[in-house]
């Protein structure tokens, strides 16, 4: 996983600025909530993961030195929150090849962290407004 800090901002109504590195992103929420400026965090949550099962299948193949062309990852929520994610191999693979790069693609970092034990510790940091206190009346003469 990647040491750098993300970054989130808020923007007009509910769309807000993702900042990773140099990297900048948008969340909204589709209309009437938000201006449907960028995909939603759910969205992205998906976009993390098909992104990763992605780069791990490509990457286990190409270290094993195996013909897969493509690998096209679709992810989506199903009722009560179920994710059903869809990979689309393409290549000279033999079924022994399918098999593990599918093994592979079912435990890439991101659905091993939202699949597993994960803590998520909040930290607070509370900024309070400087109240302006009446100036002092001058003293009598």
């Amino acid at each position: 996983m990647t040491g750098r800090t993300v970054s989130v901002r808020e923007g007009g109504r509910l769309a807000r600025t993702v900042a990773v590195g140099p990297h900048l992103l948008t969340a909204d929420e589709p209309e009437p909530l938000g201006a449907d400026t960028g995909p939603t965090p759910g969205e992205l949550l998906l976009a993390a993961l098909g992104s990763c099962t992605s780069m791990a299948v490509r990457a286990y193949a190409a270290r094993q030195g195996w013909g897969l062309d493509e690998v096209v990852v679709e992810a989506r929520f199903e009722p009560r929150g179920q994710i059903v994610k869809q990979v689309r191999l393409t290549g000279d693979l033999d079924p022994s090849q399918v098999e593990r790069l599918l093994k592979v693609a079912g435990r890439c970092p991101v659905q091993r962290l939202i699949t597993g034990d994960v803590t998520v510790t909040t930290v607070p940091t509370v900024v309070t407004s400087v109240r302006r206190i009446a100036a002092p009346r001058p003293l009598p003469e």
